[in-house]
């Protein structure tokens, strides 16, 4: 018995002028293994590590090389062309990968990397989809303050940006926590906030507090000098108005304030902040 879209171990049972059929001697199914793809000086009944996918005409074929990702697999791969039903992706196969329409997310460009799974469709055909949060690990080796790459692989704007954390775990940057503007498909650096109980990634783009404030400090004396040392900004202002302003939330700005207070370099007035 074969797997579809997995590496496995095959028998060679025999040899014809195309290549060579393999199968498991309690098996009738047998696949070609292309005449090309034959290693030197194989012969009847040695076994051959070969992937198992399908071809053109939608018959299953074997070949020694080995694609990008396999069935139940996350892999970063590249739309090549687009048809009237979907993409292809170079999975690093002869044959590209299908992916339809339907398993798509986001705005989609030939030529550019995405992240996809690996599955078989209704049609028992390999294709890929965009939706893999079903296929992300919640078994991460990462700790809390652990700085990690990641991929966002979807956004609700009720709950926070996904991320696969190093394209393989499954994080969250929880909405409270989300700054600036994210997309489908955007890597980003990120903190580890907490491992969950569940084993998912609670994650942000803050640093540590210390390390933080002096952060958020730093981009309020920046806009400061690029407004003639002024700003219509203190504790009463609206959450919204700071994080447009400076990317931070309404905390985070009343906290670097405290400190840009405490170290005597701004002044606070009724109607903002200013410099000294």
């Amino acid at each position: 018995m074969y797997y579809l879209g997995k590496k496995q171990n095959l028998m060679i049972k025999r040899f014809t002028k195309v290549g060579a059929y393999l199968g498991t001697e309690d098996d009738d199914k047998d696949i070609l293994l292309p005449l090309a793809q034959i290693p030197e000086n194989a012969k009847e009944g040695d076994s051959i590590e070969v992937f198992v996918y399908k071809d053109s005409q939608d018959r299953p074929i074997a070949t020694t090389n080995t694609p990008k990702a396999q069935v139940g697999q996350i892999a970063k791969l590249r739309v090549v062309s687009e048809s009237k039903i979907g993409y292809f992706l170079d999975w690093g196969l002869e044959k590209d990968l299908f992916m339809p329409f339907s398993e798509t997310l986001g705005k989609i460009e030939v030529f550019n990397d995405y992240l996809v799974a690996i599955y078989i469709d209704k049609s028992d055909r390999i294709a890929a989809t965009m939706r893999i949060k079903d296929y992300l690990s919640t078994d991460s080796p990462f700790r809390e303050n652990d700085k990690v790459k990641g991929t966002v692989y979807g956004i609700n704007k009720d709950i926070g940006v996904f991320v696969a954390v190093e394209n393989k775990y499954d994080g969250l940057i929880n909405k409270k926590n989300v700054f600036g503007i994210y997309e489908i498909g955007d890597e980003i650096e990120i903190r580890i906030n907490k491992v969950l109980e569940d084993g998912k990634l609670d994650l942000t783009p803050r640093e540590m507090a210390h390390i933080q404030i002096e952060g958020d400090s730093q981009v309020i004396l920046k806009k400061l000098k690029e407004n003639n040392g002024f700003l219509a900004l203190n504790d009463k202002s609206d959450p919204e108005l700071i994080r447009k302003t400076l990317g931070m939330s309404k905390s985070g700005f009343k906290k670097a304030i405290g400190n840009l207070y405490k170290k005597k370099i701004i002044e606070l007035v009724d109607d903002g902040i200013k410099l000294k």
